[in-house]
Parts: C-alpha cells; structure tokens; sequence
C-alpha cells in the first residue's frame, strides 16, 4: 500500500478520523487512538486482546476453583467470629445485658 491509499482510509471505530496504521492480523485501518505498540509492532485493541489471553488462561489455569475456596474460608472465617463474640456475650451477666448493673454502679 502506498502512503495515497493510507491518507484516504479511514478509522474502523471512528468514521470521522483519518486512518495512520493498519493492523497486521486484521488488515483494518485505525486512528492513533485505536492503536497500541506490542512487540514493536502496532495492533488494534482486539487483535491485541486476543493476542494476549491465550497467555492469562496458561497462567492461572485453576483461578475460578481458587476464587472459591478463598471465599468460603473467608465466609467461615466470618461465621466463627460472629458465633464465637456471640457465645462471649452470652457469658456476661444478665444484669449486664438488662442495664441494672450501671444502676449498681452509679448508686455506689
């Protein structure tokens, strides 16, 4: 293509402005704002994104498994301390929790 053929396409995304890169793996033309650099090489945001999730999957195969078990523990986690502060109260006196025992103390 030659630099006439460029300066007439215009952006995929944004009709109203001029193109100045062609993506390699698609062969679609983009604005500045359409485009991102890669391994010295200019991409679109699709082609880049798709460049790049095969290599997320590969890392964290197991994520949505650890995702849950992170949030069970944290709800158990939850649950004992509310059981447990719960069974603490339960151990104070019952004047205590009725209000007669600061009547006691302030008549002292």
């Amino acid at each position: 293509m030659s630099r006439i053929d460029l300066s007439r396409q215009r952006c995929l995304n944004h009709a109203q402005r001029e193109a100045v890169a062609r993506c390699p793996e698609c062969k679609r033309y983009f604005c500045r704002e359409c485009v991102a650099e890669h391994d010295d090489r200019v991409l679109c945001a699709s082609c880049l994104r798709k460049l790049l999730a095969p290599e997320e999957k590969e890392k964290y195969p197991l994520r949505f498994l650890l995702r849950a078990i992170q949030l069970t523990c944290s709800v158990v986690a939850l649950w004992l301390f509310f059981y447990y502060l719960g069974e603490i109260l339960l151990l104070f006196p019952t004047s205590f929790h009725e209000g007669t025992i600061w009547e006691k103390l302030e008549k002292s």
